[in-house]
This record gives structure tokens, C-alpha cells and sequence, in this order.
């Protein structure tokens, strides 16, 4: 059963994150935690997204929680953005 925070469930469709975690964990938690680890569908929401053009050598969990700038100042041959 959910309580007013979000505690009690899953709001997740797939993740890597151990059930009793999710469970415990308030619904704005798992919602900032990119969707690549958990999914919950609220990355294009939070702005949580990749904005690599091409194949990219960065982990996706980090592409999808590096800040925008960050991702742009890496090496085009280790991250494109251009």
C-alpha cells in the first residue's frame, strides 16, 4: 500500500535498483533516478535524457544524468553532441 510520499510500491516498469529499495524509496526518488537504471518512464519529464548524436563510450546512466553542458564539453570521439 502507498502512503502520501509514494512509499509502499514500485514505480518502475524495469530497474536494476533490489525491490525492498523501491519499495521503501518516496516516488520523487525514483523519479530522479535515470531511466536507464530504473525506469519509470519521467526522463523526457525531469530532463534526464541523453543528447548524444552518435554512438557514445559514456555509460547511458551517465549520459542520462550528466547535465546537458557537461556532455557537450566532452571529446566529439568519446561523446558526440555536434
Amino acid at each position: 500500500m502507498q502512503n502520501e510520499r509514494g512509499q509502499g510500491v514500485s514505480h518502475a516498469t524495469d530497474s536494476q535498483v533490489p525491490g525492498k529499495i523501491q519499495e521503501k524509496a518516496p516516488a520523487k526518488l525514483e523519479h530522479e533516478l535515470p531511466d536507464s537504471v530504473h525506469d519509470t518512464g519521467s526522463n523526457h519529464q525531469t530532463g534526464k535524457v541523453s543528447h548524444a548524436t552518435g554512438p557514445s563510450k559514456v555509460p547511458q546512466a551517465i549520459q542520462e544524468a550528466a547535465p546537458k553542458k557537461l556532455e557537450e564539453i566532452l571529446p566529439e570521439k568519446i561523446h558526440p553532441t555536434k
